[in-house]
Parts: structure tokens; C-alpha cells; sequence
């Protein structure tokens, strides 16, 4: 071992104070002092955890009262929502704040933004009960339960289904001086129906006119939308007759919940004709409306004849196609049906309609996968000839693809592409090409990236520089791994656990295990304790050199340093004792993985159940193979089932070797593992030819 070190300590101290190069100004000017002391008033009025605090006092009425009635009015709603937001932990507290900011106003009350504030601080951290003792609270602080706040109760009660709650307090109303409305009405059918209880809805809805009140667009939308997640499509379509018949004029949403429950019920055909409907009604469909139609056609449907019916559609309905088009590409797309995606564009393209950069990088991005790549780049240029841009994310998916492919040329020719576009805006995006490059081996695009970056003013960080050596690395070129660790301590970074062992992997790589261990033992002169990867790093070159009984020494080390083993630390130790025929202590590490609390995986079976059945120690391998007990952890290991039946085989036990094959596809008929059974087969005919 070189006794020299491998990192020299190249950071110099830095000086404990350094002058400061600009001093902040004061400012002497009466009136600019004056307005910096109101906006700090004002910033201190509308400090919504000051607020929070006082409403969990217990005489929180009157000091919130005292500190924030006369700011609120100038703060307005969004000061409230803001509250509503820090208090969401606490939503008593909520009901406290809205109980107090409505006495300033039904704009206050009704407001969207704090209705939305106060429903999910009610749902994500309730149930609130409208207890005795809230409304007693209330009533002591000369306050009333108005409907506003009923309504929000019954609506998160909705959500999280205690519709039975929200009819009892509905009964009881006149005891909070509250008299039934279409308002109230209307929460309760909704909660009722979000918690499935559409038939509860329906005994409100037809008490209403008996209270005076008369259902509205919201009564009837909530009800079928109620009866169509049931399937009852034609009681939704009798709803809203009744409703044209009341002088109810249908909205967007009716339609698009008929929509949604055409689709659910398969009649795909009357969810397409509701879209026509609308034309007639003078009804313009929502983007919400197409992307219903779309996902329900598919979920009902299958991709395949999905597809059909919506192309034929979108081609006969041409004026329909903008955000039914985008939708269609996104669902063949996450099906990876990304050949049909393209003959769309292409279809889309022919009628004059350029495809958007979103659309068209979730097109790409599903090509890539499934197409040939030259014919992906091929489109991805005449994108770009009509104007298109793509995302930064759709081009590194390319240039990984190119990468792999080993065509740099064209992999540059986007990366120049991306600057023209002016995608590369911080660190992490040069460091994602920077990434890419690396681990394909390009190791000068990659500091060519680097010098660009300084160019273009940002530094790189040791993300950067960790990528680098970890590339120089893998290729054995330690040297100029030594180099760019030397450039990252100049620039003031100190190598962390990545840097050790990307160095550590290079160097063994190169055969070079002296320094590596020396590189290794240096670790603790920096504060930095090796982990699992360190550890298998250098297991891994120990056993491809034949020092299996050195590579178990640092095995136990890694043990007595606290470092848990993982799969593949063990699996490399296994694999080595079994390429040189000592399987007892192949057999002994594989049962201390269980005691060391790592689970064996695939490869851990297939490599020991091998060696086992090779010297026909059939049994063992048996026993072995019949610890995984779940159907699903065989259908896992089928190579090493199928092993330990071409070994049977081969030794005439054929009665227990068809009782195996009977064991192993019992317990996977739930599967329905035909390709299960025609590999299986195939490996038990190699088996028995060998």
C-alpha cells in the first residue's frame, strides 16, 4: 500500500473574518423611516400566526377581536385564508376564525377562496361536531351557527361519510335558530350522495317543497350524479326531464356526469351523443367534458377499440377535436400505444392543426419506447421545422435513447438544440445532460457541458463533480478522476461519501486494490463513514481476484462497523463459494441471511439451487426452493423451480419430479401462466438434454 495519501489536503483555512465589500446604507430620510415603520405594523398586523396563537386562548374572541378587526377590513379574505391555512392542524380553530370573520360581511362568508380554505381544513383534519358546547362557544361570543357554516360542516361531513350526522343536525335545525333553505338543502344532498347514500338524498329532496324550498340546478346535478355512480343511468336521464320540466335549464355538469355514467354503464354510443345534445342546447363542452368522453370510452371499452371509436369520431366531428385530441394522444400514450398515437398526429397534422409542445412531448415520450429511433428523431425534427418546441425533459429522454444507441452526432445535435431554446436555466439542468453523458462513457460532452456552464454563469456544485468522477470512474480512467476531485476541492467543496466511492469503484476497476483500500481507510481522515455501496464495491473486486476469505473478513468488519448487509454484498460472497465448488459455506451464508435480516432474492435461489442440483444434492435444493411460501415469490423463482425438476429428472425420479411440476403450477393458477409453463418447459428440456 502507497504510504503516501491519494487526497491531499488541498483546501486552505479560511480566515474566520472577512471585510465586507458593501455596507448597507441607513437611510436619513423622516418620511422613508416613518413608511418603513408603517409597513412593519402592517406586516405585524397581518402575521396569520400571531393570529393562530390568539384563537387557541381561551378568551380568543376578544383578543382576536381586539388586535385584528381593524386591519381585516383593509387585509380583506386572503388574510383570512392565509390564517385558515396555519390553523389547518386545528380546525376548532378554523371554525373560531370563520365564525369570527363573518361578522365583517357576507364577502367574508361567501368568498370562495375561504369557504375552500376551511372545507379541506374541516375534511383533512376533522370531524368537527357540531357539539352543545361549539354552539354554546359561538352564541357567548354574541355570534350565531350562520348557514354558510352549516353548510361547510355538512359538507366535510360528507366527505367523510357521516351523511348520517349531517341529517341528524339537519333535524334538529330550529334549535340553532335556523330555518331549512335551498342552500342547506342542497349540502345535505350532496353529502348524502358523496357518502352513497342516494337514498337519503332523495327523501330530502322530495321534503323540500313542503319547507318552502325549490331545487335548483346544484339539487338536480347532485342527485344524478348520485344515481349514475350506482349505474342508474335512466333514472339520471328522468332527472333531468323533470328538471327541463321545472324550468331548470341543464348546465355543463349535467351533461358531463350523463357522460361519465353512459360511459361507466358501456353505452358509449349515448355518451357521444350527449356531446351532441349539448350543440342543440346551446351547451359548449368543458375540457372536463372531452376528458370524461376519452378516459370513459377507454376504461369501458379497451385500448384497441377505444381508439377506433374516437378516431372515427374526432374525423367525422372536426370541430370537437382540440381538447378531445389531447386527451386521445394521452391515453394512447400511457397505453403505449404510441404507433396509433403518431398516425393521429399525422391524421390531425393533414387537416392543418399543429399539435401542442405538451401533446406532442407525451407523444414522444411513448414513441421512444416503442419506435424506431431514427423515425422518432425524424419527427421530433419536422416538429421542430413548424415551430414546435419540446420540453427539457422530452429532449434528455432522446439524448439518453441516442446515448445508448452509441449516436453521439445526433445527440449533440439536440443538446445545441436546447440551448437555442434556451432550456438550460440553473445547475440541475446542465447536471442532468451532465448525468446523462457520464454514464454513457461520453466523458469529453460531458466537460464540454461543464465549461459551457461556467460560461454561462453557474457554478458547478459537487453534484457535478461527483457525476464526473463517477464517470471517469467506470471507464478505469482514474487519473482524470484524481483531476476533476482535485478541481472540486480547489473550488472549496469537500469530497462527501459519493466522491470516496466512485473513486474507490475506479480504482478497483483498474485492478488498482492497494490504493482503493488506501482510499478506503482514508475516508475517516474526513469525517466520512463508508456505507453499504462502499462495502460492496470492494467486496465485489475481492472475490473477482480470487480473495474470497479477505472479501469475508470485510464482511464481518461491515458487521462490527454497524453496517447492515444488503442482497447484494451477500450474493457476490455466494456466487464466488460457488464458482469454486464450496457449497457448504455457499449453504451456511445463504441461511445467515435470514439472521442478518436480508431477504434472498431471485438471484440468490437461482445461483445456489444450481450448484446444489449440479451435484445432485437435489434435497437441499428442495428444501431451499420450498421456503418461499407465497404463490407469488414462486412465480418469482420459476428458473430455479424448473432446475430442481430437470434434476430429478436426470436422476429417474420422475413420479417426484411430476409431483413438483403439479406443486408449482397449483400454486400459480390464479396467474394464469401459460408463458409460465412454456419456459418452464423449455428450461426442463435443456436440463435434461445437459
Amino acid at each position: 500500500m502507497r504510504s503516501r495519501r491519494l487526497l491531499p489536503n488541498l483546501l486552505p483555512r479560511l480566515a474566520k473574518s472577512t471585510n465586507l465589500c458593501a455596507q448597507i446604507r441607513q437611510r436619513s430620510n423622516l418620511s422613508a423611516k416613518s413608511g418603513q415603520n408603517a409597513a412593519e405594523s402592517a406586516a405585524a398586523a397581518a402575521d396569520p400566526t400571531r393570529a393562530v396563537s390568539l384563537l387557541a386562548e381561551r378568551n380568543w374572541f376578544a383578543r382576536i377581536n381586539s388586535e385584528f378587526a381593524a386591519p381585516l377590513r383593509q387585509l380583506g379574505p386572503r388574510f383570512v385564508v392565509r390564517v385558515l391555512q396555519h390553523a389547518a392542524a386545528e380546525p376548532l380553530l378554523c371554525v373560531r376564525l370563520y365564525v369570527w370573520a363573518s361578522r365583517f360581511g357576507q364577502h367574508f362568508a361567501r368568498d370562495r377562496s375561504v369557504r375552500r380554505a376551511l372545507g379541506d381544513a374541516l375534511w383533512r383534519r376533522g370531524p368537527v361536531v357540531l357539539s352543545p358546547a361549539l354552539v354554546s362557544e359561538v352564541q357567548e361570543c354574541g355570534c350565531v351557527v350562520s348557514e354558510e357554516l352549516l353548510c361547510a360542516l355538512v359538507e366535510s361531513w360528507g366527505r367523510l361519510g357521516l351523511a348520517h350526522y349531517a341529517h341528524e343536525v339537519f333535524v334538529q335545525m330550529p334549535r340553532l335558530g335556523l330555518r331549512p333553505s335551498t342552500m342547506i338543502y342542497n349540502a345535505v344532498i350532496a353529502a348524502s350522495v358523496r357518502s352513497g347514500a342516494v337514498d337519503a338524498a332523495y327523501l330530502r329532496f322530495q321534503q323540500m317543497p313542503a319547507d318552502g324550498c325549490h331545487p335548483d340546478c346544484f339539487t338536480y346535478n347532485a342527485l344524478v350524479h348520485g344515481v349514475c355512480r350506482r349505474g342508474i343511468i335512466d333514472e339520471a336521464l328522468r332527472l333531468v326531464k323533470q328538471m327541463e320540466g321545472a324550468g331548470i335549464r341543464p348546465n355543463v355538469f349535467t351533461y358531463t356526469i350523463l357522460v361519465d355514467g353512459f360511459c361507466n354503464a358501456g353505452r358509449v354510443e349515448d355518451a357521444v351523443g350527449v356531446l351532441e345534445k349539448m350543440t342543440e342546447k346551446g351547451v359548449a363542452p368543458t375540457e372536463a367534458t372531452y376528458r370524461t368522453l376519452v378516459h370513459g370510452v377507454f376504461r369501458s371499452m379497451g385500448t384497441e377499440k377505444a381508439y377506433r371509436i374516437l378516431s372515427k369520431w374526432l374525423e367525422s366531428h372536426p370541430w370537437h377535436h382540440r381538447n378531445a385530441f389531447h386527451t386521445l394522444l394521452y391515453c394512447l400514450s400511457k397505453n403505449n400505444m404510441a404507433k396509433e398515437a403518431v398516425d393521429l398526429v399525422d391524421k390531425m397534422s393533414t387537416r392543418g392543426y399543429l399539435v401542442g409542445n405538451t401533446a406532442f412531448g407525451i407523444v414522444i415520450s411513448c414513441a421512444v419506447k416503442g419506435l424506431e429511433l431514427s423515425y422518432v428523431c425524424e419527427l421530433v425534427d419536422n416538429f421542430i421545422k413548424k415551430g414546435g418546441k419540446l420540453g427539457f425533459d422530452v429532449y434528455i429522454l432522446i439524448i439518453k435513447s441516442l446515448l445508448n444507441c452509441k449516436d453521439v452526432s445526433k445527440a449533440q445535435k439536440y443538446l445545441s438544440q436546447m440551448v437555442l431554446d434556451g432550456l438550460f436555466s440553473s445547475a440541475t439542468s446542465y447536471n442532468m445532460v451532465i448525468d446523462s453523458l457520464s454514464k454513457a462513457g461520453e466523458m469529453e460532452m460531458a466537460m464540454e457541458i461543464v465549461k459551457a456552464m461556467r460560461e454561462s454563469g453557474f457554478l458547478p456544485n459537487l453534484v457535478t463533480f461527483n457525476m464526473l468522477i463517477s464517470g471517469y470512474s467506470k471507464l478505469g480512467n482514474v487519473h482524470d478522476a484524481k483531476a476533476v476531485l482535485k478541481m472540486l476541492m480547489e473550488l472549496g467543496f469537500m469530497p462527501d461519501i459519493i466522491t470516496f466511492t466512485s473513486l474507490i469503484d475506479g480504482l478497483c476497476h483498474t485492478h488498482q486494490l492497494d490504493d482503493a483500500f488506501h482510499c478506503f481507510n482514508e475516508m475517516s481522515h474526513w469525517g466520512i463513514r463508508p456505507n453499504v455501496r462502499t462495502y460492496n464495491v470492494l467486496i465485489r473486486a475481492l472475490c473477482s481476484a480470487g480473495n474470497v476469505h479477505k472479501a469475508m473478513d470485510l464482511l464481518n468488519k461491515m458487521k462490527m462497523d454497524g453496517i447492515n448487509p444488503d442482497a447484494y454484498s451477500l450474493n457476490t460472497l455466494i456466487l464466488s463459494f460457488c464458482r469454486t465448488r464450496k457449497i457448504d459455506k455457499a449453504h451456511r451464508l445463504f441461511t445467515a441471511m435470514l439472521r442478518y435480516g436480508v431477504a434472498p432474492d431471485s438471484y440468490t435461489y437461482t445461483t445456489l439451487i444450481k450448484v446444489l442440483c449440479d451435484e445432485r444434492r437435489v434435497d437441499e435444493a428442495k428444501e431451499i426452493l420450498l421456503a418461499v411460501k407465497s404463490s407469488s415469490g414462486i412465480a418469482a423463482y420459476q428458473h430455479a423451480y424448473w432446475l430442481v425438476v430437470g434434476a430429478l429428472t436426470k436422476m429417474h425420479r420422475f413420479s417426484e419430479a411430476g409431483e413438483f411440476m403439479n406443486r408449482f403450477h397449483r400454486r400459480n393458477a390464479h396467474t394464469g401462466s401459460s408463458a409460465q409453463l412454456r419456459a418452464g418447459s423449455e428450461i426442463l428440456v435443456q436440463t435434461v438434454i445437459v
